[in-house]
């Protein structure tokens, strides 16, 4: 492939929207500095997400080896695109108020890019729409997808191994087998390698494609290839501990193991790419500069005014809510409780992991035989670092070696002060004495709305701070033994019966006093 040695002459259009450019793009990192640190920083301590380092240099390159096609049209802004940056900045500013990272950071390339495209216009935008497509690798997105491939990499390596007549015991993504204990921790969920691969894999379908069937195909292959790698990986790990002894594939090991095995997986997919590769004759293709009139002056300095004032308006309203928006630290008001229900000690040494809540409550109650524990995490004036709805405040930590989720679900309950769909999940207590089963349901207040939804509780706490109403908002918790007399669900329905409704009077009662 022979790519073009030289463009056309800058012209007097492009010297001024390459100004206009650099000012834009310094002025968007200016008012979303903070949401660029963020993001950088997820780049720095996660390996996961790593390889956006790369993105940013590789866009530039993807942009410069096609300069004689670009520098051959006539840069337009196209104000038709304020729309969707007006959009994307009310997404930043949804983020924002929420805490949502990945909202915050897709947003802010969202709207980079749309920049762009309004200050150099359509014709220009579809010459480099690839390129600023690949900045949106940067954006480290994909921890949502983590239960579903560990529960998914779990199910294929118990599946494998009684496959090759090995007994296996398991609960949740903790398993037995003869040789010792296993568990799918989120390091073999495979996510590093699923998106690691599709980057690299759509960067190569676009340099080394010209159809789009085949590039969807390859991008395609790239996603199904290290799922199914990945499953593989685990596999063998397991193997070769048991028939090692548990010498091999342990600790640091597994990872090393790992990684060698996807890099061959990946070269292989990659090989066998290439034998279909076509050459990209659009590249090679002499472009004419074209002779549309370019803009006014006084219409692109207009335009990128405009676009400049947009860019700005989230961030811009996110200082005026947010500075209205502050209260005291909260106080949990007492909870009153009917007399039968009496306080007790704490069921078991198991907490729920929740970090840094504005006000905590764990106690325990009894009625005859019947035994529930209740824990209320309360958040206010909420930020990246102290948030209700995030993947840090979980039930169990992957890394507790006590306690373990082993089953999740849903089931209705039909009473007041409760909603209609609850979560709820079994822990146990493998290392406590007695060994203790837990039964938990758990639901969410937010600011009077009750929910199990992440989305409809960051939807609810959005509205509400939009609404100048504030964050308040809270985790409800109520957990009983399994091993106790009786059905431990009739239990929890018992407690609920009388107590939810009071539970919910005292949240209230905690948000009016702000």
């Amino acid at each position: 492939m022979t790519l073009p040695t030289s463009a056309a002459p800058l012209t007097q259009a492009w010297r001024q929207a390459l100004l206009l450019l650099v000012a834009l793009i310094g002025w968007t990192g200016f008012w979303y500095w903070e949401t660029i640190v963020a993001m950088v920083g997820i780049w720095e301590r996660s390996e996961t997400y790593a390889h956006a380092f790369v993105v940013p240099p590789i866009t530039l390159w993807l942009i410069w080896r096609q300069r004689a096609q670009i520098l051959a049209e006539q840069p337009r802004t196209s104000l038709l695109l304020a729309i969707p940056i007006a959009f994307t900045t009310f997404l930043w500013l949804l983020g924002e108020l929420t805490a949502v990272n990945a909202l915050t950071q897709f947003a802010l390339i969202a709207t980079l890019v749309l920049a762009i495209m309004a200050l150099l216009g359509i014709n220009v935008s579809k010459r480099i729409a690839f390129p600023l497509a690949f900045l949106f690798f940067s954006v480290p997105i994909g921890d949502f997808m983590l239960p579903k491939l560990m529960e998914w990499t779990a199910a294929f390596t118990i599946l494998a191994l009684r496959g090759s007549g090995i007994p296996v015991y398991q609960e949740g993504l903790q398993f037995v087998i003869p040789s010792g204990n296993w568990s799918v921790i989120e390091a073999c969920s495979g996510i590093r390698y699923i998106i690691a691969s599709v980057t690299v894999g759509t960067l190569f379908a676009y340099l080394n494609y010209v159809s789009l069937r085949r590039r969807l195909l390859f991008i395609a292959v790239a996603i199904i290839v290290p799922v199914i790698a990945n499953w593989l990986r685990a596999y063998m790990i397991v193997m070769l501990g048991h028939l090692s002894g548990n010498k091999l594939a342990a600790g640091v090991d597994h990872l090393i193991y790992g990684w060698v095995f996807f890099g061959i997986v990946i070269t292989i997919m990659f090989m066998i790419g290439a034998r279909w590769s076509e050459d990209p004759i659009e590249a090679n293709l002499p472009f004419a500069p074209t002779t549309t009139t370019a803009t006014k002056t006084t219409g692109v300095w207009l335009a990128a005014l405009a676009v400049a004032l947009l860019a700005a308006a989230g961030p811009l309203g996110f200082i005026a809510i947010n500075k209205a928006d502050q209260a005291s630290e909260p106080s949990l008001a007492k909870l009153t409780t009917p007399a039968e229900w009496q306080q007790s000690n704490l069921l078991s040494s198991w907490k729920p992991v929740y970090v840094n809540p504005s006000a905590e409550l764990h106690t325990a109650y009894r009625h005859d035989d019947k035994l529930v524990g209740l824990y209320i995490a309360y958040y206010r004036n909420q930020d990246y670092q102290h948030k209700l709805v995030t993947s840090t405040n979980t039930l169990a930590s992957s890394t507790d070696h006590t306690w373990s989720v082993i089953s999740q679900s849903r089931t209705e309950i039909n009473q007041a002060g409760l909603p209609a769909n609850l979560r709820t999940a079994q822990l146990n207590g493998k290392d406590t004495t007695p060994e203790t089963r837990l039964l938990v349901w758990q639901w969410y207040w937010i600011n009077g709305k009750l929910t199990t939804s992440d989305i409809e509780a960051k939807l609810y706490m959005a509205i509400s701070r939009l609404r100048g109403q504030g964050d308040d908002s809270a985790t409800i918790i109520l957990y009983t033994p399994l091993e106790q007399v009786g059905n431990p669900q009739d239990s929890l329905k018992a407690f609920a019966a009388v107590n939810a409704e009071n539970i919910v009077k005292m949240l209230q009662q905690t948000r009016d006093k702000r």
